[in-house]
C-alpha cells in the first residue's frame, strides 16, 4: 500500500471505493455506528511472507480503533513496529430469503480499515477506555491496573484516515414479485443472563449490560 492509500503495483486503484455494487458503499456515519456496535474484528498483516490474521476485541475512540494484546505475542510486536495492517468488521443484520437460491442474500454492514498501528501514548487510559466501551461502567468497579499488568500489555491505535477505509451495507428484501414466500429473517446479538463463577450478585455494569439488550427485559 502506498502512502496515499492507493494500491501498489502501478495500478493506482483507490482502496477507499467500491468497484462492484458501488450502491452498497456506506458513509462515515455508517462506519462509526458499525464500529461502535461491533465488539470483535479481525486484524491482518503479513509476517515472514505469510498472511497472519487474528480476531480481537476492539473499540472506537473518535478517529481511531483501540486494540490491545500481550507484549509476548511476536506477531503483535511486528504490527506494533509499523507493519501495514487491515482491520475488518462484519455484522449480519438479516438473512434474505428469495424464491431462487441465486437471489438469496444477506443484509449486513461491513468495513475494512487499512493503515499502520500506533502504540498508545497512555496505555492505562487506552485500556480503560477500551474496557469501558465493552462493558460500560466496569472500570470504576475494579481496582486500578497494576504496573506489572501494564508492562505485560500493549495498547494500540489504528487511525481512521480518509481514503484508507471502506464500509459497505445491504438492506431490504430480495426485490421483485413472487407467488412464493420471500422476505428477511432479522439477526441480532443479545446478552443472556450472566453465569456466575463466584459471588452472588453481578456488578451493576454487568446487570446494565444484560438488561439493556435482553429481549425479556
Amino acid at each position: 500500500m502506498t502512502s496515499d492509500g492507493t494500491a501498489g503495483g502501478g495500478e493506482g486503484r483507490p482502496l477507499g471505493s467500491l468497484t462492484r455494487k458501488p450502491e452498497r458503499s456506506a458513509d462515515r456515519a455508517v462506519l462509526d455506528d458499525l464500529l461502535d456496535e461491533a465488539k470483535t474484528g479481525t486484524l491482518s498483516t503479513v509476517v515472514d511472507g505469510l498472511p497472519w490474521s487474528v480476531p480481537m476485541l476492539f473499540a472506537r475512540d473518535g478517529d481511531s480503533i483501540l486494540l490491545h494484546g500481550s507484549t509476548g505475542a511476536g506477531a503483535l510486536r511486528h504490527v506494533a513496529a509499523g507493519a501495514p495492517v487491515t482491520f475488518t468488521v462484519f455484522v449480519l443484520d438479516g438473512l434474505v430469503v428469495a424464491d431462487t437460491l441465486f437471489d438469496h442474500s444477506a443484509n449486513y454492514r461491513s468495513a475494512v480499515v487499512r493503515g499502520v498501528l500506533e502504540v498508545a501514548d497512555d496505555a492505562r487510559a487506552a485500556l480503560e477506555m477500551l474496557s469501558d466501551k465493552l462493558i460500560p461502567g466496569r472500570v470504576a468497579e475494579v481496582r486500578p491496573t497494576s504496573r506489572k499488568e501494564l508492562a505485560a500489555t500493549v495498547a494500540l491505535r489504528l487511525p481512521i484516515i480518509d481514503g484508507r477505509w471502506i464500509a459497505k451495507a445491504r438492506t431490504g428484501g430480495p426485490g421483485g414479485e413472487s407467488a412464493e414466500w420471500t422476505g428477511v429473517v432479522p439477526v441480532r446479538t443479545v446478552y443472556d443472563a450472566p453465569v456466575a463463577d463466584s459471588g452472588d450478585v453481578p456488578p451493576a455494569s454487568v446487570r446494565a449490560l444484560v438488561e439493556g439488550t435482553h429481549p425479556d427485559r
